[in-house]
């Protein structure tokens, strides 16, 4: 995945503005130039982008804590009514699971 224009803009100029030094080797995951700041060599856009994921799936994994929570205070008495809102219940579970288990393997 290349970078693009604005993440030149973004995170590329303020960085190198702040004194990082650019090296002359590339991230091999996006192409971008490799910095090195306090002893440290990384990709600045990956670790963006690693980032803005990281907060993206935070907010979906808010919204479905909300809605199991909803669910959770809203148990109908239909015993068939029930058993649908526990199975939705137990989906909500598995999708909070395994973004978990993504956050946990990155």
């Amino acid at each position: 995945m290349s970078i693009s224009d604005e993440e030149i803009r973004k995170i590329i100029m303020p960085l190198m503005l702040s004194g990082a030094k650019m090296l002359d080797r590339h991230c091999p995951k996006c192409g971008s130039p490799l910095f090195e700041k306090d002893g440290r060599v990384f990709c600045p856009v990956c670790e963006h982008r690693k980032k803005q994921m990281a907060s993206e799936m935070k907010g979906v994994e808010e919204r479905l804590m909300e809605k199991l929570t909803e669910l959770a205070n809203s148990m109908p008495d239909d015993i068939e009514e029930l058993e649908k809102h526990l199975r939705v219940m137990e989906l909500i579970i598995n999708l909070l699971e395994r973004y978990k288990a993504l956050e946990g393997g990155e």
